[in-house]
């Protein structure tokens, strides 16, 4: 399923447009109070994200979608359609290990769709970027 979604060419790829993709990544940048961000990938039709929330997911989660997808319809030019699905997968990180194979699943996601040949190429992924802490211990 991952690979699927990692290669479409089809349906809502809203993430695509780089002004969309950098509006993302600051709105998690910015939240920094309600999350330390570890981790993340913007692909053109989905988004990976490795965080310790600070706040309750649900709120975190309705903080970053609500006036994010507003504005992000916005630039698009669209209007009455909903620009986050429903739902949202989350997962409880068991321990250290785990924390990195998630990192690196996340950082490579661009590299094995083939849209890059090095993590630090995507732009909009927090591979090589110096704002996040990248692998920072979970207790």
């Amino acid at each position: 399923m991952d690979r699927i979604l990692d290669q479409a060419r089809s349906g809502p790829l809203y993430l695509r447009n780089p002004e969309v993709a950098q509006l993302l990544v600051d709105a998690m940048i910015y939240r920094q109070g309600h999350l330390q961000l570890h981790a993340y990938v913007i692909m053109v039709n989905h988004v990976h994200v490795l965080i310790t929330p600070r706040v309750e997911v649900s709120q975190l989660m309705h903080s970053l979608k609500r006036y994010r997808a507003r504005k992000a319809n916005q630039i698009l030019g669209l209007t009455g359609h909903p620009f986050w699905q429903e739902e949202s997968y989350d997962h409880l990180v068991r321990d250290e290990t785990e924390f990195r194979r998630i990192a690196d699943y996340i950082e490579l996601n661009p590299v094995k769709a083939g849209l890059v040949t090095a993590r630090e190429e995507f732009p909009w992924s927090s591979a090589g970027k110096s704002e996040v802490m990248r692998i920072q211990r979970v207790d």
